[in-house]
């Protein structure tokens, strides 16, 4: 699949070309013709011989943008200067940073703010544990963990690799939803070391986000820290895909006027992402379900799951999904199905694949950057058809959940994140979309739609309270 040239890959460069002639006319031609797109071209400085102009370009790759380079300093009477990359630019000194809602101007501001004022503060919390939530920054504050083990589409690329990941979900955090969110970059991979240290930090805390850890360490990190915490826990790479997927299939499903409880829903990818998805598919009254991974359609009856134990991820999607005892591989199973949602690897399905569905069926093709089929295809017999990507409609992305579910979960000061909670975080994002506004290529509200974080932290706080997950 050819990529669009994308924000992600912009530059700006600076060249000085003839004031008079065509060269100016000629730099656009050359991005263009080289599959570039020119998103701007400023003239910087101007002189009866020479123009500074300052062009900004979109690419598709770091290769690309270098081959764009290399012809715009090809053209004769242009000079080449400097060519910044717009992408590092914005991650230059970190995204984030700390600032004081107080102004300290003089000894009285210090000394209320710090020493010696701030220690009756701290003997009020020794004597009465539950205002540190009223009295210090914990009320609005989120811990972003990672352990740099599967970051974005990167795999297993370390802490520090992984934190301008993390300074990004704290940043969009503080935008959407008015959070505190911190980076937590950890030196482990060691699962008992993870918690231990997680358990550690959180008094500092109202929540607690999972980020990037991989499958299946993820499962016991997050069952493991919910058990000993009284602050909610949440995997976004989990939860948040789950929650969006949900909600965007309750909006393409009322296009093509199908049932939740009627359709086959055919899922490949039974990772982190995938079991989570799955469950809340489940809950949500899901009835027929088939889920494939690397081996085909998981199933009791396969080798690798026969003598393995009860409750195990596979094992448990084994036992709980494929009632019509389908086998094969992700090509058989497709056959008919209503649904596809596919949480795996690029390029599984192609056209006969999708055409071999039911009528009016629905492909949500959300490997990324590269789908399971390309979009385009299979909008050629699919209704509907969801991606995780930007460049196309229906993007299913987390940032439309996850900030709103944490400004809920702290609102409501709730000790857990529950089945429920995300039930109606769900419905609350689908119902964003208006009648009016709904149709094939509109099935999620986009990120900047100022009702979403409203919508699903009004949701989720009341979902905390009805299940009594609020604190007295």
């Amino acid at each position: 699949m050819a990529t669009a040239p994308s924000v992600s890959y912009s530059m700006t460069v600076r060249l000085e070309v003839p004031a008079s002639g065509t060269a100016v006319s000629q730099l656009t031609t050359v991005v263009e013709s080289s599959g570039g797109s020119v998103t701007g071209l400023d003239v910087t400085a101007s002189g009866h011989e020479k123009l500074r102009i300052d062009v900004t370009i979109a690419a598709s790759s770091t290769a690309h943008a270098d081959e764009i380079v290399q012809k715009l300093r090809g053209i004769e009477g242009v000079a080449l200067g400097k060519v910044s990359d717009r992408t590092f630019l914005m991650h230059l000194g970190g995204k984030i940073e700390m600032t004081s809602k107080h102004p300290i101007r003089n000894r009285d501001d210090l000394s209320m703010i710090y020493t010696p004022g701030v220690a009756r503060v701290c003997t009020q919390i020794a004597a009465h544990p539950e205002d540190a939530r009223r009295l210090t920054i914990k009320r609005n504050s989120v811990a972003v963990v990672t352990d740099g083990s599967a970051v974005l589409g990167l795999g297993n690329i370390g802490p520090q690799a992984a934190l301008p990941v993390m300074e990004g979900k704290a940043a969009l955090f503080k935008r959407f939803a008015g959070i505190d969110a911190w980076p937590i970059c950890l030196d482990t991979q060691d699962t008992d070391a993870i918690v231990e240290v997680v358990k550690a930090i959180a008094p500092g805390f109202a929540g607690i986000n999972l980020e990037d850890i991989s499958a299946p360490r993820c499962f016991e990190i997050e069952a493991r820290l919910r058990e000993a915490l009284d602050i909610p826990v949440f995997h976004d790479d989990q939860h948040g895909t789950a929650i969006v997927v949900l909600a965007a299939l309750h909006n393409a499903l009322r296009v093509v006027d199908k049932e939740l409880a009627d359709v086959r829903v055919v899922m490949s990818g039974a990772g982190a992402a995938g079991t989570a998805i799955l469950k809340l598919l489940l809950a949500a009254g899901v009835k027929h379900a088939v889920v494939t991974d690397i081996h085909g359609v998981v199933h009791a009856g396969r080798t690798d799951l026969v003598d393995a134990e009860p409750g195990t991820p596979l094992r448990w999607i084994a036992d709980n999904t494929n009632p019509d005892g389908v086998t094969g591989t992700l090509k058989d199973a497709i056959v008919g199905a209503d649904v596809f949602v596919g949480v795996s690897a690029p390029n599984v399905l192609d056209a006969d694949d999708v055409a071999a569905m039911a009528d009016d069926s629905i492909v949500f093709a959300l490997a990324n950057p590269d789908p399971e089929i390309d979009p385009a295809i299979a909008r050629q017999t699919a209704a509907v058809v969801a991606t995780g990507r930007s460049d196309f409609p229906n993007q299913i992305n987390n940032v439309l959940v996850f900030p709103g579910v944490f400004r809920g979960l702290l609102d409501a000061q709730s000790r857990t994140v529950n089945t429920a909670m995300m039930l109606a975080a769900a419905r609350a994002l689908a119902d964003v979309v208006g009648e009016d506004e709904l149709n094939a290529n509109y099935i999620v509200p986009s990120v900047f739609n100022e009702k979403v974080s409203g919508a699903v932290s009004g949701a989720v706080r009341e979902a905390a309270q009805a299940t009594h997950a609020a604190e007295a």
